[in-house]
C-alpha cells in the first residue's frame, strides 16, 4: 500500500475514534504512532523480521515530537497569557470592568446582556482562553442579567458566546497555535486579531440590541447611574487596559523602529505587571494558589493535545498526504473563493465533534498547504494572487478566519465547551439551556465570518501597517 493510502486510512480511523468519544490528544498520538509503523514496516517489503525494526523507528521519530517543538520560545506565550487572565480574576479586576461596562453601557435596551460582551472582550485582551473567560463571567453577569429579569438561557447564552472573543482578541492562545503550525509571524497574527475581535463583540451587541427592541420585555435598559458614578468606575478598571497598553507598546512599538521585545517577553511583562497589580489589592496566598493552579491545569491540557496531535503530524509527512490534497484542491474547476467557503463550513461541521485546538492542530498541516495553493504560493505578489493579497497576507487572513471558524465550533452542540464551561459553574442551568441561549449569536457569528471574507480589509489593515 502506498503512503498515501496509509494516510488516508489512518486518518479516516482516527476521526472515526474522535467522533466516538476518544479524545483528540490520545486519538492522534495513536494514530501517529501507528501510521509511523506502517510506513516504515511497508518499506521493507511487511517483512516480518523487519517489524520491530519499524516499531523502533516509529518510536524514536515519535519521542522526538515533544521536546523539540513544545520547547519552543513561541509556545511559552500560552501558559503566560492564560496566567494573566487568572490573576486578573483573583484580583478582583473582573469585576470592576463588568461594573465600569454597565455603569456606561447598560442603559441601552438589552444594556446589561451588552455591558457583558463589551467586559468580556475588555477581559479577553488580558486572558488567552475561551474556556476561562466564559467561567468568569459566568460567575459575575449571569447572577445580574438575572435579577433584573433576563431569561436564563439567554444569560448563559450571551456568556458562552462572548467567551468566544477570547480566541481572536490578542493575547489569543488559538492565534499563537496557528501561528506555530503554519510557521508565521505570531506578533503580526496577534495584532490582526484585534480588529475582528472587537468587530465581532460590535456584531453581537447589535444583535442583542435589536433582538431587545423586537420583543418586548426581552433585556430592559438598566438606568439611575450618575455621571459620578460612571467615572467612579472607570479607575478600579484602568489596570486591565495599563496592562494591554503594556502589551501592545512592548511587542509592537506604536513610535516606530523595532519592537522592544518579542511577543513572549511581552507576555510574561504582562505577567509580571498583573501580578504586582494584585498584590497590591491584596491578592492572598490562597488566591494565588488557585490561579497558578487553574493555570497549570489549562496549560497541560493544551499542550497534552499538541504533543499528540504533533505526532500525527509528523506522520502526515512521511504519508505526503498535505501535498497530495493541496494538489487536489487546485485541480477543481470551482472558483478558489468557493473552495475556501467550503473548506470554512468543513470546519463548521468538524467543530461539532472536535474543541477548537485539537481541530486546529489536526487540519492545518492538510488544509493549510492548500489554501496557499490556491492563493498561487506563499512567496507571490498581491498582483499574482488569487485573493488579491500577498502570500503572508493570506496566511493572516485565512488564520483568522479559521480561528473564527474555531469560536463558532466552540458553542456548537454537542462539544461547544464553552457552554458545558457555564453550565458547570451555574447548578440552575443544564447544557440543554445554554446551547439554547447561544442560538441566535450563530447568526451573528455568520454574519462576521461572511464580512470577513468579503472585506479582507478588516483583517489586514492593522498588521499590514508594521
Amino acid at each position: 500500500m502506498e503512503p498515501i493510502q496509509i494516510g488516508m486510512v489512518v486518518t479516516g480511523l482516527m476521526l472515526v475514534v474522535v467522533i466516538l468519544g476518544m479524545r483528540v490528544a490520545f486519538a492522534a498520538a495513536l494514530a501517529g504512532m501507528i501510521g509511523l509503523i506502517w510506513i516504515f514496516w511497508s518499506r521493507k517489503g511487511y517483512a516480518g523480521d523487519e517489524f520491530l525494526w519499524a516499531l523502533t523507528v516509529a518510536v524514536k521519530t515519535a519521542g522526538q515530537v515533544p521536546h523539540s517543538k513544545v520547547s519552543s520560545q513561541a509556545l511559552s506565550l500560552i501558559p503566560t497569557f492564560i496566567l494573566i487572565g487568572y490573576l486578573a480574576y483573583y484580583a478582583g479586576l473582573t469585576q470592576a470592568l463588568f461594573e465600569a461596562a454597565k455603569r456606561w453601557i447598560a442603559w441601552v435596551p438589552g444594556g446589561l446582556a451588552v455591558s457583558t460582551v463589551f467586559a468580556t472582550a475588555g477581559f479577553a485582551a488580558v486572558s488567552g482562553a475561551s474556556v476561562a473567560t466564559a467561567a468568569v463571567f459566568a460567575r459575575i453577569a449571569i447572577p445580574e442579567m438575572l435579577a433584573i429579569g433576563y431569561d436564563k438561557r439567554f444569560a448563559a447564552g450571551v456568556v458562552a458566546a462572548a467567551g468566544t472573543l477570547a480566541s481572536l482578541i490578542p493575547p489569543s492562545a488559538l492565534l499563537v497555535i496557528y501561528a506555530i503550525i503554519v510557521e508565521q509571524d505570531v506578533g503580526k497574527l496577534l495584532l490582526a486579531g484585534f480588529v475582528p475581535g472587537v468587530f465581532s463583540a460590535i456584531v453581537y451587541a447589535l444583535l442583542i440590541v435589536g433582538m431587545a427592541m423586537t420583543i418586548k420585555g426581552f433585556g430592559p435598559p438598566v438606568g439611575g447611574f450618575s455621571w459620578r458614578e460612571r467615572f467612579v468606575s472607570l479607575p478600579p478598571a484602568l489596570p486591565i487596559v495599563f496592562v494591554v497598553v503594556t502589551i501592545i507598546f512592548f511587542v509592537y512599538n506604536p513610535f516606530g523602529g523595532d519592537a522592544w521585545g518579542t511577543p513572549t517577553e511581552g507576555g510574561a511583562i504582562g505577567a509580571f505587571v498583573v501580578f504586582l497589580m494584585a498584590l497590591w489589592r491584596g491578592m492572598r496566598w490562597a488566591e494565588l494558589k488557585d490561579a497558578l493552579l487553574e493555570t497549570a491545569k489549562l496549560s497541560v491540557m493544551i499542550f497534552t493535545i499538541i504533543w499528540g496531535v504533533l505526532i500525527y503530524v509528523r506522520f502526515l509527512g512521511f504519508a505526503d498526504l498535505p501535498g497530495a490534497f493541496a494538489d487536489w484542491i487546485t485541480s477543481l474547476t470551482m472558483s478558489p473563493m468557493l473552495i475556501l467557503i467550503c473548506i470554512l463550513l468543513a470546519y463548521a461541521v468538524l467543530g461539532m465533534f472536535m474543541d477548537a485546538i485539537g481541530m486546529l492542530l489536526l487540519t492545518l498541516p492538510v488544509v493549510y498547504p492548500a489554501v496557499m495553493a490556491l492563493n498561487g504560493g506563499i512567496d507571490v505578489s498581491a498582483a499574482d494572487s488569487t485573493f488579491g493579497m500577498s502570500g503572508p497576507l493570506c496566511a493572516v487572513w485565512f488564520g483568522i478566519l479559521v480561528v473564527k471558524m474555531a469560536e463558532f465550533c466552540l458553542i456548537t452542540p454537542p462539544i461547544g465547551l464553552n457552554c458545558f464551561v457555564v453550565a458547570g459553574v451555574r447548578e440552575d442551568l443544564s447544557v440543554q439551556d445554554v446551547f439554547k441561549g447561544v442560538m441566535p449569536f450563530f447568526i451573528a457569528d455568520a454574519i462576521t465570518i461572511a464580512l470577513l471574507v468579503s472585506f479582507p480589509a478588516i483583517v489586514l489593515w492593522l498588521p499590514s501597517q508594521i
